[in-house]
């Protein structure tokens, strides 16, 4: 939608009247005058996930690995406006130069998976797992964690992992440790793993609602692979009964699925791949594919809406969406780049020198992996 206000002189703006008495249209004429008169000095990140009018504000775009490779490389923007999640804000601000501040336009834009998992539970059970097993444990967690978790993977010596890299981030901490712990998605890590070789019978869930995590020390021992308990809700959404309705309703479609879907999803599926590996595959998709895809549905009907030479839906016949993606919204966009230009940035994601530290390891090991 940036495109219809393109014609605006930028020292045209409305007036200073609060966000939330604006019109939906005057908010995207706001939002237009006011990036182009911040020009340069704002950089706007923007995750796949994101609904379109937010997307169209978007300089960068694209999924947890390739922002994360792309915040790294930019060097002389004052502020980058992360529209996001918290712990993509978290790690942006720890690959950005030292004058950079990174914004997070909703703060309350979490992750329910992040949720799943924190620094005195992995403590926990690492403390639990070291004792169980004389093998040597690596720690590999999905970036879909908090700067905590992070630092806690590079204080021992472990790597993040995104969908798009797990399969190399496992492969090299199987070869510098006899088991793993991979947190906190059971299923990305289960489908990962499965898909390199690895039996299920040799990976065990640990569950921290459980004593001992439910595990026994003998099953910890038997282990190649420890699997936190956490999952993706918006995934999880997905179930084999829509892989079976769309075998049966349109067995020619192609079903594609992203790899936090359960293990029995990702079975049932005909590709399984990160968000970047299932956009690739419609773009380069012949015209008249059918696609029916498992994700989350903005991404879904982005897709639908760029290639409609292609029959694209959604896997579920329910609406999958990220709730807490969906927080970040036109109208809080606009209160972020307005309280840049008051001289009164709010909202900053700044993460502790000593979290930093050791998280920033983490996540130098996996960019020289990936």
């Amino acid at each position: 939608m940036l495109e219809l206000y393109e014609n605006l002189e930028a020292k045209e703006h409305l007036p200073e009247i609060p966000q939330s008495e604006l019109s939906d249209e005057e908010v995207m004429k706001e939002l237009a005058l006011v990036k182009r008169r911040l020009g340069p000095k704002v950089i706007v990140l923007g995750h796949h996930y994101q609904q379109d009018d937010v997307i169209s504000f978007a300089d960068i775009t694209g999924d947890s690995l390739e922002l994360a490779k792309k915040v790294a490389q930019i060097k002389t923007a004052e502020y980058i406006m992360f529209c996001g999640v918290h712990f993509m804000a978290e790690t942006a601000d720890m690959l950005t130069e030292k004058h950079q501040k990174v914004i997070l336009p909703d703060l309350r834009a979490g992750c329910s998976m992040a949720d799943m998992a924190n620094r005195r539970e992995i403590d926990v059970a690492w403390d639990y797992l070291t004792a169980s097993t004389p093998d040597k444990i690596i720690p590999i967690t999905y970036i879909n964690c908090s700067a905590a978790l992070k630092s806690f993977v590079g204080e021992h010596n472990g790597s993040i992992c995104t969908s798009s890299n797990a399969e190399k981030v496992i492969s090299w901490g199987l070869n510098q440790g006899e088991k793993l712990l991979f947190f906190p998605d059971q299923h990305l890590g289960r489908n990962t793993c499965f898909k390199m070789g690895i039996k299920l019978e040799d990976m065990v869930v640990y569950d921290p609602r459980l004593k001992f995590g439910g595990l026994t020390k003998e099953q910890i021992q038997k282990a190649k692979v420890i699997l936190w308990y956490g999952f993706c809700s918006v995934h999880q959404g997905f179930n084999p009964s829509h892989i079976k309705n769309w075998r049966e309703q349109d067995p020619e479609r192609i079903l594609i699925v992203h790899p936090e879907c359960s293990f029995d999803v990702v079975q049932g599926a005909d590709l399984a791949g990160s968000t970047s590996y299932i956009i690739n595959q419609v773009s380069s998709a012949k015209s008249g594919t059918k696609f029916a895809i498992g994700t989350e549905i903005n991404l879904v009907n982005r897709l639908a809406n760029q290639y409609p030479h292609l029959d694209i839906k959604s896997l579920s016949p329910y609406q999958c969406l990220c709730t807490t993606m969906y927080r970040v919204r036109p109208r809080w966009l606009l209160e972020s780049f307005r309280s840049i230009e008051r001289g009164e940035a709010m909202n900053i994601i700044s993460v502790d020198e000593k979290t930093k530290i050791n998280a920033l390891k983490a996540l130098d090991q996996m960019l020289a992996i990936s």
